[in-house]
């Protein structure tokens, strides 16, 4: 073979070699382009999105929404329904069973004792909000609505009752913030629990620099036969948040509610013995209730305006749950004081979905998708400041950026 020829078979082969590795590099480049603009326009949509979910008229009690939306009607672009988020089928929580209605609830629950159970027959799931926002298919979302203050109150003392708070916003203290409480005297002494009346048991306090703030109620102090609950509501710049404390249950029996479709504006009282399976055996409890609403941001104590506002729940074959009318579409706090022989305590249980300043995960978790987007929006419900957050992922495939 002449040198000539030798040449040109090595042009040739590092020609095709440079080919080769430009198509390489070039499908590379493509690919990663592609991606781009597919996270580009997720992004996009994950702010367009979180804003019609944030936007769009509220559907609370519309049994078959036609649309989905937060917006609270008639109130400034995001403050939201919490009615409508109530309905919201929480992926976060334990369902619960309830034999004596033959129904299972999507559960919220911040700490024993107080829950936000809704049935899953009237309730939103995600399904049907993909359908709704024209999604399903394209994306995968999960929706969350978490506090922006968070208040932790715990006992310093309980003869005078002395309570220490701790108000958080973001990760930072919340320091000089106005927090206005409210305690709830509970007296066990008779066999159905009363709800009492102390000097002072309303009042304003201010948290110091490092967001903290101590109060002491010298007429009250725990005993057998008295207990209480608390709700505190905190407020600085336009950011607010509530927080709450209970003493601690006796016994291991308690008064569970849960929540009829909103439409209704019923609650069952149920007892625990029956939860989620009848009792063989019989027990009762006997229980008062009454309603805290926050007023420009004053807690105030009303009673709920029904022939059931007190009397007993029974477990057991053959006694049936008690069904309590909350009257109006009202948001505030239900609470329900109980007693009998070694049980006894207090529940609350939020009228309206922030009342209580649960947090909300909505929507499916992200498995293994090749990029997330996140967007933000602050919002308020009834008065209550939250954090909005939406993730959002293509369902549609990527390819590799190998």
């Amino acid at each position: 073979m002449s040198g000539v020829s030798a040449d040109h078979i090595v042009s040739l082969v590092v020609l095709l070699a440079a080919i080769l590795l430009f198509i390489g590099l070039f499908n590379n480049t493509l690919s990663v382009t592609v991606n781009y603009q597919r996270n580009t326009s997720t992004a996009k949509a994950c702010s367009d999105l979180l804003d019609a979910i944030l936007l769009a008229p509220s559907f609370s009690t519309n049994a078959t929404p036609t649309s989905f939306g937060l917006q609270a009607n008639g109130l400034p672009q995001y403050q939201l329904d919490p009615f409508a988020i109530m309905r919201l089928n929480s992926s976060a929580g334990t369902p619960v069973s309830y034999q004596k209605t033959s129904l299972t609830y999507s559960s919220m629950t911040t700490s024993p004792g107080n829950y936000l159970l809704y049935p899953y027959s009237d309730a939103i799931n995600y399904s049907t909000a993909s359908n709704l926002l024209g999604a399903n298919g394209t994306y995968g979302f999960q929706f969350q609505l978490i506090p922006t203050i968070n208040i932790s109150i715990a006992e310093i003392s309980t003869s005078p009752l002395s309570l220490s708070l701790n108000v958080t916003g973001t990760s930072f203290p919340l320091a000089n913030a106005t927090v206005n409480y409210y305690l709830i005297p509970v007296s066990l002494s008779s066999s159905s629990p009363s709800f009492q009346t102390l000097p002072n048991q309303m009042g304003s306090v201010q948290t110091n620099n490092l967001g903290s703030a101590s109060i002491t109620f010298s007429s009250f102090s725990l005993s057998p036969n008295l207990t209480y609950a608390f709700v505190a509501y905190a407020y600085l710049d336009g950011v607010t948040g509530i927080g709450y404390y209970e003493h601690a249950h006796t016994g291991t029996k308690c008064v569970v509610p849960f929540v009829n479709s909103i439409s209704s504006l019923n609650v069952t009282l149920a007892h625990s013995d029956d939860v989620p399976t009848t009792s063989s055996g019989t027990n009762t409890l006997y229980y008062n209730t009454t309603f805290v609403l926050e007023s420009q941001g004053s807690l105030l104590q009303t009673y709920i305006g029904t022939s059931n506002q007190f009397g007993s729940v029974s477990s057991g074959n053959g006694n049936s749950p008690v069904l309590l009318s909350m009257g109006s579409f009202t948001p505030g706090i239900l609470v329900i004081a109980y007693n009998n022989t070694g049980n006894n305590g207090v529940v609350m249980m939020p009228w309206g979905f922030s009342s209580l300043g649960f947090s909300l995960t909505f929507g499916n978790a992200s498995i293994n998708p090749a990029w997330v987007a996140t967007d933000f929006r602050q919002v308020e419900i009834n008065g209550v400041s939250y954090q909005a957050k939406l993730s959002l992922w293509s369902e549609q495939g990527y390819q590799g950026a190998d």
